[in-house]
């Protein structure tokens, strides 16, 4: 980014909904028509080092990767606090704290678990963990015990917005249900055709089977319908895993995967063909199939009950009559933490995910706490958890805002921000979902950015970031990021900086893991698989030894200017435009 561009981006800086009311500025008063001259004096206060200073923090060794419910997490979210606190921010948590509890619990899935599919004509075949299938018991006991029948329902969808109803009044009250990811593909004007909505993803397909009433669910999974590989799945459901504690939702005994393999042999042995299986499920006209096999498990569980913490600030508003509404701004802090049962360099620690995100957060919150002018609507600063974990504790901070959901105006989000240059692109998921967005096609346009469409719609990004748990309860809320074009390259560049999820072997939300180590530089999975790194990679992993920004931070990095853009758009909301809620599909 140069520093003409930068200043101009910076410019926006001082729009805030308190300088709305302010007289209009002459033009040599400002760079811009658009922008206020107090715009530009409010530019010189973001400090990009500043940012580079706080990656560098929560992605050293010391804090073991920041997992969740890990001392590193907590070290984490402790400096998070410190940093509110010297900003002379306000606490917005519980009892005049910063922090936020999330009440969680951690489930391991104990060496004595079996899972066997027992035919009624057949010889029963039992499970192997991880290669075969994964499994949690969502019901946080430490054992549970199952014997049902299977039932297939195709997608396992009720959508009466697309006429559509996978269970057709079927009572499916302690059965097991087997399912399929993703959504039917072929029609585009059913479920937005290739683009993944809600209904397609696999936290929905356990929910809606808990409604049903169902013990356990099941789902089958293809490369090409998940947009991953089975290595993500495996790695994914491994070790420990952490949930919300109990809110009286219907969970499921069994909460599994199995693989495609397993799936053939099980239509099989059903007298079934998997793929007219799978073809039929795109009909309207599906109805559940019976397939006379049943789930005998015995589902043993470490539970480990524990408290982890979203950590929130607020600067107050100073319009007697607005302040009540605000504007909120996320960056989740948690990453994969410490694994101790491998060899060696065994810490994530996270440059990218999402410490990157964490310092832009903290230093507009600085810049908004020390401007000389105060916005008209509180802002709420949250540095959530667990968002490795499901997005839990955004989740959790939707289900108890610091303020009345509907008195939150817009929710902007940072996650895995990479330093690769200066960006000519901007991605903003989920933006398209509001009316706020012609607002953001306007900015777009005057910074001069492209806003780059979603290049792999299928994968669902929208649901895999933590503004989506703040758009589920109605809070216009969306991500921002680079797109894949940046100065001084073409967009085949960026797209080969950016790998696709099946090639990461861990879910496209984690981002990359920069970890420091001696000897050859490789790109980690979350099992402690690796794999050697694209050629480009290595010029930015020795950089970001030295500075997780690389060489020309001072001159603007993407972490900047998507800062500085962003304070724009958070503070363009104005009294006499209301965003509305983003839709879940």
């Amino acid at each position: 980014m140069t520093i003409s561009k930068t200043a101009v981006l910076a410019a926006a800086l001082s729009l805030t909904v308190a300088s709305a009311a302010q007289p209009k500025p002459t033009r040599s008063q400002t760079t811009s028509r658009r922008l206020p001259g107090t715009a530009i004096v409010a530019m010189q206060a973001i400090r990009p080092e500043n940012i580079e200073t706080h990656v560098r923090f929560l992605s050293d060794d010391l804090l073991e990767g920041r997992g969740t419910g890990q001392r590193g997490g907590d070290i984490a979210a402790e400096y998070i606090a410190a940093q509110f606190a010297l900003y002379g921010l306000k606490p917005a948590g519980d009892k005049g704290t910063y922090m936020q509890k999330v009440p969680m619990v951690g489930i391991t899935p104990g060496a004595d678990t079996r899972f066997t599919l027992v035919p009624a004509n057949g010889k029963k075949f039992d499970l192997k963990p991880l290669d075969e299938y994964v499994a949690y018991d969502q019901t946080q006991q430490p054992a549970s015990d199952i014997d049902a029948e299977i039932v297939y329902v195709g997608y396992g969808i009720d959508a009466p917005e697309y006429n559509w109803d996978d269970y057709k009044g079927v009572d499916l009250k302690g059965k097991v249900l087997l399912m399929l990811v993703n959504q039917p593909a072929d029609d585009p004007k059913l479920f937005h055709g290739k683009a993944l909505t809600y209904y397609g993803r696999w936290t929905y397909k356990y929910e809606q089977a808990a409604r049903k009433g169902a013990v356990g669910a099941i789902l089958i999974h293809k490369t090409d319908m998940a947009s991953y590989g089975w290595e993500v799945v495996r790695n994914s459901n491994s070790g420990e895993k952490s949930f919300l504690k109990l809110d009286g939702a219907p969970k499921l005994k069994a909460a599994a995967w199995i693989h495609l393999d397993v799936a053939n042999k099980l239509a099989k042995s059903a007298g079934l063909d998997l793929d007219k299986m799978m073809s039929d499920a795109r009909s309207r006209d599906f109805k559940p199939v019976p397939l006379n096999v049943r789930l005998t498990a015995h589902m043993a569980s470490k539970i480990r009950p524990f408290e982890s913490n979203n950590v929130i600030a607020v600067l107050p508003g100073a319009d007697k009559k607005l302040k009540d509404e605000a504007v909120m701004y996320t960056a989740h802090y948690d990453h994969l933490g410490i694994r101790p049962d491998m060899p060696g360099d065994n810490i994530y620690n996270g440059a990218m995910d999402n410490a990157t995100g964490c310092g832009i957060l903290l230093e507009l919150a600085r810049t908004y706490a020390q401007g000389a002018q105060k916005p008209r609507r509180s802002i709420f600063f949250a540095s959530v958890t667990a968002e490795e974990q499901g997005l839990l504790g955004s989740e959790y901070l939707g289900k108890h805002p610091p303020i009345p959901a509907n008195k939150i105006q817009l929710d902007l989000n940072y996650d895995d921000v990479k330093p690769l240059g200066s960006p000519e692109e901007v991605q903003v998921a989920g933006a398209e979902r509001t009316n706020f967005y012609p607002a953001v096609q306007a900015l777009a346009t005057e910074f001069r950015f492209t806003i780059r469409p979603d290049a792999r719609p299928e994968a669902g990004h929208f649901y895999r970031s933590d503004h989506f748990s703040l758009a589920r309860v109605g809070i216009p809320a969306f991500s921002i990021n680079e797109g894949m074009k940046f100065k001084h390259h073409d967009e085949a560049w960026g797209l080969a900086q950016d790998v696709p999820p099946t090639q990461r072997r861990i879910p496209s939300r984690h981002g990359l893991h920069f970890r420091r180590r001696h000897g050859p530089l490789r790109l980690r999975a979350r099992m402690g698989s690796s794999q050697p790194v694209h050629p480009s990679h290595l010029e930015k992993r020795r950089r970001i030894r030295k500075s997780p920004f690389g060489r020309s931070v001072r001159e603007g990095s993407p972490a900047t200017s998507v800062t500085l853009w962003l304070r724009f758009l958070a503070t363009e909301v104005r009294h006499h435009s209301h965003s509305k809620a983003p839709k879940l599909a």
